[in-house]
């Protein structure tokens, strides 16, 4: 969750007092989301990490949280398809009632690859210990992983490895930029957020969870599914990951840390 404080999506330094208050010895802080190029940003007043400004900003800021002794992940984002400033929306098609998005080309599909990359290695660069993939929340990567939403007909649409790829290609270029132990990812494939819905909820979970545990990342963040109204009753869908000795590290699930699958 954003705080809506860094003005012109530079860090400022009331954020060294929020952080402190919610670091821990020996905890893990993960950052609001910081956006990864200028045309990322879906609300105003949200930090970057795409500049040396912003990289310089943050110092202090990740200093002040490993002085309290907290391991500090910084949390990347791309907001696709709802944004508010004026130039184009992008997205893994073109639906939404915010203004149009222009539907994503191949080239546009490698810069923001490369805009992650080039993110991580200046968060690397401010100081923080490594970073948090937001692929959750009707942002830009869930907009292409949940077919409620996505209508591609090249590689990054239809089947649902294809509509991870995007995902995984970024997961991918952070690797090989900082290091697979210094990258977590964050996804929610229960929630129905800005027309995320998605026809085989289980099926992405499972697929994603095993697809990142085989590229050894340090964790998942799993949003927790909400309560929905099935058949005229509150009910909570859950997953059950088919192999637990499939999934090879973390899973942060909100209220606790499980190791080596999910009970």
């Amino acid at each position: 969750m954003t705080r809506l404080r860094s003005y012109e999506n530079v860090p400022q330094p009331n954020a060294t007092l929020y952080y402190t208050q919610r670091a821990t010895q020996g905890g893990l802080l993960i950052s609001e989301p910081a956006g990864v190029s200028d045309i990322t940003q879906g609300y105003p007043e949200t930090p970057g990490i795409w500049t040396e400004e912003h990289v310089e900003a943050w110092k202090p800021i990740v200093d002040a949280v490993h002085a309290k002794g907290s391991i500090f992940f910084c949390q990347m984002w791309h907001c696709g398809r709802y944004k508010l400033n004026v130039r184009s929306h992008l997205s893994s098609s073109d639906k939404l009632n915010y203004p149009t998005p222009r539907t994503l080309t191949l080239e546009d599909i490698s810069q923001i690859v490369n805009d992650f990359r080039l993110a991580a290695r200046n968060a690397i660069n401010a100081g923080f210990d490594g970073i948090e993939v937001h692929a959750a929340n009707g942002h830009l990567i869930e907009q292409f992983l949940k077919d409620g939403l996505n209508d591609s007909t090249d590689k990054y649409g239809g089947s649902l490895e294809n509509r991870a790829r995007f995902c995984l290609e970024i997961v991918q270029a952070i690797i090989d930029e900082v290091g697979a132990d210094r990258v977590g990812v964050r996804f929610s494939p229960y929630l129905d957020i800005l027309q995320s819905s998605n026809s085989n909820t289980d099926a992405l979970a499972v697929y994603l969870a095993e697809a990142l545990s085989k590229l050894n990342i340090a964790y998942l963040h799993a949003v927790e599914p909400r309560s929905v109204c099935i058949d005229g009753k509150l009910k909570i869908p859950h997953v059950t990951f088919s192999n637990e000795k499939s999934i090879q590290w973390h899973l942060y699930c909100g209220r606790g840390l499980q190791q080596r699958g999910r009970q």
